[in-house]
């Protein structure tokens, strides 16, 4: 008999290994969901933007819920707790024809109120772009969240925009994605930017302006020339396990490497990025060190650890060019209104509605009122239950009846192992059962002898006129 296979791939070192590359992975990060409320009113243009704006909060968002119409708000509120929501984005459409994107936090608020002013979808950005970026791996992990400008230094609890309501959206837009530390997050796991970018207001106006933009991390070395680029790239094709058609330089009509390098027989020798004319458009340039590991022989392992004590270099950095790719969507959202609870509450600030400090008094009186008829209703309601449920059983006892209770504790008291069936006692637990006396009597008198040949007989006989 073969021997059993003992399992050594399991998924938890799968997923272990998933946990170590990506760097962010962790139950207790924030999920969202974004939803369409009114889905059948928002439009097409609007329910292809909250499907993009998915695609930004992934992975930790709800990429396949499906709205019908019949949901409301307080369906979503309810299934937040158990699924582990901290975030809600509503897209909804006013009766006037604007679109307006709620953040709401769960399950105690607050909810920040936009309105999107302009915005562009994803297909469009792309649909812009000579060489567009997406549907990779950058999906993988969260972003990377930028925010530029959300603190004014020069506000106060006075102005227009007070300093206590910029720390709250801050803080609001930084919980929607885990913290990063960058002392032990890869760098690769890191692939897209969020850049969240508050325009200033220089009149004071009180205004509150912010750009939604969505970008690609891409990198590429420099200080090499292009033919050198191209040989690189063709190792990593024949080092892979994709196609390798395409990929690889045509040195067919060359005689020598060297050709390649100086750009044939009539080549400018040797260039780089400086002196080739096409440089890499760069937003920056980072030195990176590398962490993959080679397959290096003992004695060239002395010979460069020779070399690096008598340099006093590291080889192992490489510089390279950072670029960003904008993927989309992009919004200009335009904060109107802050409520204190979850699309409900105290109106913590208002872009156009201004109240004086007694308007604020009666309003938190008025808030105030309504949370303790709130209580009494909820106290009221409850001993309405228990009136109830004690009027049943009074009337159940008076009836003659058992209550459900003393039913239950019958029921639990109940043990077949107390009944002795040797002692007279027949299948139901009764004694002294008809049945058995009949039956007593008949082998008394000897007709049941007489009875079971009959039975005989006539099963015989049965058996006889089915063969016929």
């Amino acid at each position: 008999m073969a021997k059993k296979r003992t399992k050594r791939r399991t998924h938890i070192g799968t997923q272990a290994a998933n946990n170590a590359t990506s760097g962010h992975i962790d139950p207790k990060n924030p999920k969202s969901m974004v939803i369409r409320i009114g889905a059948g009113e928002v439009g097409s243009s609007i329910s292809q933007l909250a499907q993009d704006v998915r695609r930004v909060m992934e992975p930790g968002t709800a990429s396949r819920l499906k709205e019908r119409r019949g949901n409301r708000l307080r369906d979503y509120q309810a299934m937040c707790g158990p699924l582990g929501v901290s975030h809600l984005l509503l897209f909804s459409r006013s009766e006037s024809g604007n679109t307006n994107l709620r953040l709401a936090i769960t399950p105690r608020g607050p909810t920040f109120h936009f309105r999107v002013e302009k915005y562009s979808l994803t297909k469009d950005v792309r649909r812009a772009q000579r060489h567009p970026k997406g549907g990779g791996k950058e999906y993988i992990t969260p972003p990377l969240l930028v925010m530029n400008n959300f603190t004014n230094p020069d506000a106060d609890a006075n102005s227009k925009v007070p300093r206590h309501l910029e720390s709250l959206t801050t803080t609001a837009f930084q919980s929607l994605f885990p913290p990063i530390n960058p002392m032990t997050t890869p760098l690769k796991s890191i692939r897209r930017v969020l850049l969240l970018n508050r325009e200033p207001s220089p009149e004071n106006d009180g205004t509150f302006i912010i750009n939604f933009r969505h970008y690609a991390i891409t990198t590429k070395a420099v200080g090499l020339s292009k033919p050198l680029r191209r040989l690189n790239a063709a190792e990593k094709i024949l080092k892979g396990t994709k196609g390798k058609k395409g990929g690889l330089p045509n040195l067919g009509k060359l005689k020598d490497i060297s050709e390649f390098m100086i750009g044939g027989e009539n080549g400018d020798g040797y260039q780089t990025d400086g002196t080739s004319g096409s440089e890499y458009e760069t937003d920056a340039e980072v030195e990176i060190l590398e962490t993959s590991a080679k397959k290096v022989g003992a004695k060239a392992r002395a010979a460069a650890k020779q070399e690096s004590d008598d340099e006093g270099a590291n080889d192992n950095v490489e510089r390279r060019a950072v670029k960003l790719v904008e993927l989309g969507p992009r919004m200009k959202l335009r904060m109107t209104k802050v409520e204190e609870g979850v699309c409900s509450g105290k109106v913590m600030w208002h872009e156009y509605i201004h109240k004086t400090k007694e308007e604020i008094r009666a309003l938190e009186q008025k808030h105030e009122e309504r949370r303790k008829l709130k209580e009494a209703r909820k106290k009221e309601q409850k001993a309405n239950v228990e009136k109830k449920k004690k009027a049943k059983e009074d009337a159940r006892k008076a009836s003659g009846g058992k209550s459900k209770e003393e039913s239950d504790e019958e029921m639990e008291d109940y043990d077949s192992d107390m009944y002795d069936y040797d002692n007279g006692f027949d299948s139901e637990g009764l004694e002294g059962d008809a049945e058995e006396q009949v039956n007593a009597k008949m082998e008394e008198n000897g007709d049941w002898e007489d009875e079971e040949e009959e039975i005989a007989n006539g099963k015989s006989s049965k058996k006889k006129s089915l063969k016929g």
